[in-house]
């Protein structure tokens, strides 16, 4: 007897990570699991009106684009409460809960997220309302003062953050208000800096999956993730990797990156609401099979086993963790137990194992191949100026050709 699951993608302007995924849906053929054959098919969502009594054909949604496109979003939040569509990332979480709120959450944790303040718009909002309200509730405030609570240097910041929209690093006044005259209607953070760190890690995360990777946010987008392995020490990469879990599984996000700086011992996560992770293949390069196979992996399992999504959060669980007398290395533990009772990691490592047994193979098979080699080509000719083509051909040749070394 044999299940169909059809994946759907629903994509902005992307072309090289979609075109990846699609060719290792065709290349996986059936998969085996509780006693009956499963075949899987991917399809590009359109956008279009929708009945909100329409019954879906897909059983997975992965979502690049809700994040800024409203009428997706309404279409994601409906096949979610209506029909039990499996999705990632959830439109709920990353709607409500942007940087602010995630920032708010790990804190009530008890992360060690750097001081930050929330500050009041430079320019009104554009509301009929609200030069009454302002006349009558606003407080007036110094900035300054507010840049000393959090001390200099800082970071100013939108709350809602993505692709270093509206980021600056700020060292005095002047800067400070140069910065924040500048941010018109952005409703900013101010976040102290964490200063001489010894890392800045980037960790992609896919279901349970995580790759931490070494980042370089001063270089340019091809040179940000360097190829540099064991840079953290075993506890630090522990814990690095267990904030990301326990981020993902608090907020129910599945398809997400995690920043985080390392001083000594010390880990401080920094960024941690990326609805749209980067997963193109001229940053990631080296680490982007790993990404695609992660994927895949997950995107599957999910399909095939019939995952259920949990619209509804259960923060109350990890608060009971956060309010009780643990050490702040017990806390992280516990968390880490919810992070993988939610994602059923022992489930999911074990389907890897048996029904995805040679989806490695075929990951590695693949990069090796010309059609891989194609779709390199031809990102990089979207993506660079027609002179430098050769160049970032020969660039991102050279470091796959290291990932096939080593894998």
């Amino acid at each position: 007897m044999r299940t169909e699951h059809l994946l759907g993608l629903l994509l902005g302007t992307e072309e090289d990570w979609p075109r990846a995924f699609e060719e290792l849906v065709r290349r996986l053929g059936p998969v085996s699991a509780n006693g009956r054959d499963h075949t899987l098919a991917t399809e590009r969502i359109t956008i279009e009106p929708f009945d909100l009594r329409a019954k879906p054909r897909y059983h997975l949604v992965i979502d690049r684009l809700a994040y800024w496109y409203y009428v997706p979003r309404e279409w994601l939040k409906k096949i979610a409460l209506m029909d039990d569509v499996y999705l990632l990332n959830s439109p709920f979480t990353f709607q409500s809960m942007e940087k602010h709120a995630a920032y708010c959450a790990m804190m009530r944790l008890g992360l060690k997220v750097p001081p930050t303040w929330l500050v009041p718009y430079k320019n009104p909002v554009d509301h009929a309302k609200y030069a009454y309200t302002a006349a009558k509730y606003n407080q007036p405030f110094d900035l300054e003062e507010v840049a000393g609570h959090v001390g200099y240097p800082l970071f100013m910041k939108p709350y809602d953050g993505g692709a270093w929209r509206g980021v600056s690093r700020i060292g005095d006044p002047r800067a400070l208000h140069q910065a924040y005259d500048a941010s018109g209607e952005m409703l900013m953070h101010l976040q102290a800096s964490v200063e001489n760190y010894d890392s800045f890690a980037r960790s992609l995360t896919i279901g349970p999956d995580v790759m931490a990777m070494r980042f370089r946010p001063e270089m340019p987008m091809h040179e940000r993730y360097a190829v540099q392995h064991d840079f953290l020490s075993a506890e630090s990469g522990a814990e690095v990797v267990a904030i990301s879990r326990l981020i993902n599984a608090f907020f129910r996000w599945e398809f997400n990156s995690c920043e985080s700086l390392v001083v000594s011992s010390e880990v401080y996560p920094i960024d941690y609401a990326n609805a749209c992770p980067d997963i193109s293949i001229t940053s990631l390069h080296y680490y982007f099979p790993w990404a695609i196979g992660a994927l895949l992996k997950w995107s599957v399992f999910c399909a095939v086993t019939g995952r259920r999504a949990q619209v509804d959060l259960d923060t109350r669980r990890y608060f009971e963790v956060a309010d009780s007398d643990r050490t702040y290395s017990e806390k992280l533990a516990e968390y880490l137990k919810l992070a993988d009772e939610y994602f059923d990691t022992e489930h999911y490592l074990d389907f890897c194992a048996t029904s995805l047994a040679l989806v490695d193979d075929m990951v590695r098979d693949w990069v090796d191949s010309a059609a891989f080699d194609a779709l390199l080509v031809d990102t990089v000719r979207a993506t660079y100026p027609a002179a430098e083509h050769d160049k970032f051909v020969a660039h991102f040749r050279g470091l796959i050709g290291l990932w096939l070394k080593e894998n």
